[in-house]
């Protein structure tokens, strides 16, 4: 059982370092419509799908950015390179975020970032941003895993009963990465309560 779950962890952490990431250079240089929009996303984040049926993002879904302000309208019905640079970011965080926190950190960075007469392209701060994810992926992160994995396997070795056993040894792992998930959650409302909220919408102390 034990040379069984080493294969699988190395399987499992082999998949995260080789996750989907729309790396900078694989946006398109050319403007596209809400078809190929949707199309690329599909392409380059298929990994991310947990089943096949997951739509990662829909026609609905985009139109619903611009009516909340995340994402500007589109240039003639399409949408250019910093459109994908936004709708990257909005995956990556609605899968942690609500849309509520996502608008206070994805809105700024659209009026401050967003045109070409801007000191800083979101083509620069994407890139930045995707080499620590990156560094992230394949380091901190897969170091963390191994770590929590390691402690899981150390876990209820008093309990009689392989089967009993095993399953409370995948329970404190998922446990374990998830106050972890938890906890970091935790965090980003904190500092987004803190620096990027309005001071009469802030929570009480």
């Amino acid at each position: 059982m034990e040379k069984k779950w080493n294969s699988y962890l190395r399987e499992l952490l082999s998949g995260m370092e080789a996750t989907n990431y729309v790396r900078p250079h694989d946006i398109p240089n050319i403007d596209l419509y809400m078809d190929q929009v949707t199309t690329f996303m599909d392409e380059h984040l298929e990994r991310t799908k947990r089943f096949e049926s997951d739509k990662l993002l829909t026609k609905t879904m985009i139109n619903n950015y611009t009516k909340n302000d995340l994402l500007p309208s589109p240039n003639k019905k399409k949408y250019s390179k910093e459109h994908m640079y936004l709708l990257v970011f909005i995956y990556y965080l609605k899968n942690v975020l609500s849309m509520s926190d996502i608008q206070k950190i994805v809105g700024p960075m659209k009026d401050m970032f967003f045109g070409d007469d801007k000191n800083l392209s979101l083509e620069d701060l994407y890139t930045e941003v995707f080499s620590m994810m990156e560094e992230q992926a394949t380091k901190a992160t897969v170091h963390d895993v191994m770590d929590k994995f390691a402690k899981s396997r150390r876990a209820f070795q008093q309990v009689e009963g392989e089967k009993e056993q095993e399953f409370l040894h995948i329970f404190s792992f998922i446990s374990m990465l998830s106050f972890d998930v938890y906890m970091k959650k935790q965090m980003i409302e904190k500092i987004i309560d803190d620096f990027l909220q309005d001071e009469d919408r802030k929570p009480k102390k």
